[in-house]
């Protein structure tokens, strides 16, 4: 097994600047939303992926090279944080044709979008 270092971003300038800047591309989502809730998945090696629903039912996400850094990004930019992606929370989010007609193409061994 490989062992992963959580890189505090306090005592890293660098990781607290990817921090700042990743709360600001959090809080530009927001405030084009009308709001926004995240929640924060550690997706490996990659760091952690935090994935953001507007009050308007549009949805992104953006990646930060750690989980702590990740953390501290949605901390900064102030907006509500979820353990799970389930629920309440899932049922914000609102699809179009273009989601309905990848997730199909994907799944049915159709074009895919990419």
């Amino acid at each position: 097994m490989a062992d992963t270092q959580q890189v505090d971003p306090q005592a890293d300038p660098k990781a607290e600047r990817k921090a700042d800047r990743l709360a600001r591309r959090i809080g530009s989502f927001s405030k084009a939303h009308g709001g926004a809730e995240g929640q924060v998945a550690y997706i490996g090696q990659r760091g952690a992926r935090i994935v953001l629903v507007g009050e308007d039912g549009a949805w992104g996400d953006v990646v930060a090279p750690t989980y702590a850094i990740a953390e501290q990004a949605v901390r900064k930019s102030g907006i509500t944080v979820h353990e799970a992606f389930d629920g309440e929370f899932a049922a914000k989010v609102k699809t179009g044709p273009y989601e309905w007609s990848r997730m199909a193409g994907i799944q049915l061994g159709g074009r895919s979008n990419g």
